[in-house]
């Protein structure tokens, strides 16, 4: 307990040195994620052809503009996974919560045939819309070139907020958040 104590009041007493250190981490944060987003397209999402498991197991031909007019006037989530990845492993209960308050749809890349997809997310219970991408057709259209990634299409249809490696549940609520209000 004494040490807890002394570390604390010499991080009370030193805090400023340790702005320089925190700012120097923001930057090299910011950098990666401006660096691993770079092929981002900006502007408005492409219209991508999509062949959709649903949460209740059909599939359904359509486009992502199709499927984001089905939820008007307001922004929705682009997540990008890997059954093989364990990161994405990690972020699954995130996105599922999300799920339950604003429409995702995901995106499974390099995970195999419809087949193969649907049986993950049954047994792993994934109630997601999900895209299957087993040739990275869509994430490369999206710009995306490593999983997980996230972003939003904001109500105008323009890709907003990309994140690649691990994103918080947090940090993709704020997002979507931020692509509502500006």
């Amino acid at each position: 307990m004494k040490v807890l104590k002394r570390f604390f009041a010499a991080l009370r007493r030193d805090w400023k040195s340790h702005l320089g250190t925190l700012l120097m981490v923001l930057v090299i944060f910011a950098g990666a994620q401006a660096w691993m987003t770079r092929h981002v397209p900006s502007g408005l999402a492409p219209d991508l052809s999509l062949m959709l498991i649903q949460p209740d197991g059909s599939r359904v031909e359509t486009t992502l503009t199709a499927w984001r007019t089905a939820h008007p006037r307001q922004p929705v989530a682009l997540h990008v996974w890997a059954d093989w990845c364990p990161i994405c492993r990690t972020e699954e209960h995130s996105v599922t919560r999300l799920s339950r308050d604003h429409p995702v749809l995901t995106v499974a890349m390099q995970s195999g045939p419809a087949d193969k997809v649907q049986k993950v997310l049954v047994q792993r219970q994934l109630p997601w819309a999900t895209a299957v991408d087993p040739r990275s057709e869509i994430a490369r259209a999206l710009g995306v070139s490593s999983v997980p990634a996230f972003m939003v299409v904001d109500a105008h249809g323009r890709l907003r907020t990309p994140t690649a490696g691990y994103t918080s549940e947090l940090g993709m609520r704020l997002r979507l958040l931020w692509a509502r209000w500006f």
